[in-house]
């Protein structure tokens, strides 16, 4: 059990190992902060730490830092989460309320967060599944070319170019197979939609012409795409280059790199954190082993629109970073977007 000052002093040596990037000794402990006790005392308490796997030393003569353990206990027993700074949650309420659209949110949400915590963050998209589909258009805009257009109930908007033969590309004819497209996917949801579109090609032999069969699936491989896209986890990253500060990951930084480009491994390991039943959640060090990831930390949290289910969002980094700040940081851009999403953009 560790006694009440030793965690204080854990929490200094945290706080001052995140701060300057060296080790801390017990006499910088005893000149920054007011334990009021000698530096004996203080070397005592460093060293039931270190036998308690809390801190290491990484030179001999050097001073302490904290281990990924020590971490874990310091992010636990934060006393208090300092919130954002009036000045920032203004910022956060501007920055992202100008925002034009889904993928300008996502985008404007990671640029954001990275900057608030100089780390890799990363946002998956709102589920889409679930949302409605509201609209279905066919346009013909040219004589071989119909623009596809969806639109869901969240607000996205999905416009794409089918190219056909010209010989059959007639007002007449576009506007037959919108209705026949609109009457079997509008109302329902984009999960449900996208299998009607797929029933409507298998059956395609039954209620096209024969000459016109090719025309057709080409249409309905663009409107397939279309709600497919908003069925798949997607998610949005800012930041990587703050990965590339010295020190931080040694000889692992390509380890880190190649699981955010894994896209499907963040997601996975973010998943894994918000279940917790936490606002926010952090992954600490080898808590992250089995995701490649020993030498980072996490600090993850979710949000969710009207008619999505729970999306997450977060920072990736190395473990000597700003704890706190970056709890807050993402507590408070993850409650914004709840806000924003259950908007129309």
């Amino acid at each position: 059990m560790v006694s009440e000052r030793s965690l204080a002093v854990l929490h200094a040596i945290v706080s001052d190992y995140v701060s300057s990037n060296e080790p801390v000794g017990s006499k910088a402990i005893v000149d920054r902060h007011r334990f009021g006790v000698s530096a004996a005392t203080i070397r005592n308490d460093m060293a039931l730490l270190e036998e308690d796997e809390l801190i290491a030393q990484p030179h001999t003569s050097s001073g302490r830092v904290p281990t990924d353990k020590g971490y874990r206990l310091y992010v636990d027993t934060l006393a208090k989460i300092r919130p954002l700074s009036t000045a920032q949650r203004s910022a956060i309420e501007r920055f992202l309320g100008e925002s034009a659209d889904l993928d300008d949110v996502m985008a404007r949400t990671v640029r954001l967060l990275s900057q608030l915590t100089n780390q890799v963050a990363v946002a998956q998209y709102p589920s889409l599944r679930r949302t409605v589909v509201r609209h279905i258009d066919l346009v013909a805009v040219g004589e071989d070319r119909v623009l596809c257009v969806l639109i869901l109930g969240s607000g996205v908007v999905e416009q794409q170019i089918a190219r056909l033969p010209a010989s059959r590309v007639t007002e007449a004819w576009v506007h037959g197979l919108r209705e026949r497209i609109a009457k079997a996917t509008v109302g329902g949801d984009v999960e449900t939609a996208a299998d009607a579109v797929a029933k409507l090609d298998t059956s395609i032999d039954e209620w096209a012409q024969p000459d016109e069969t090719d025309l057709v699936r080409r249409v309905l491989e663009v409107v397939s795409s279309q709600l497919r896209a908003n069925r798949t986890d997607r998610i949005a990253i800012a930041g990587a280059a703050n990965l590339s500060r010295p020190g931080e990951f040694a000889g692992s930084l390509h380890v880190v790199l190649e699981a955010i480009e894994e896209q499907v491994t963040l997601l996975r390991l973010f998943d894994e954190l918000v279940q917790d039943g936490r606002d926010v959640s952090a992954s600490i060090g080898r808590e992250n082993e089995a995701y490649g990831l020993s030498a980072a930390s996490i600090i993850a949290s979710s949000y969710e629109s009207e008619g999505t289910s729970v999306s997450r969002l977060g920072v990736l980094g190395p473990m000597r970073m700003d704890y706190a700040g970056n709890i807050a940081a993402v507590r408070a851009v993850a409650r914004y977007l709840n806000r924003l999403l259950g908007e129309d953009l």
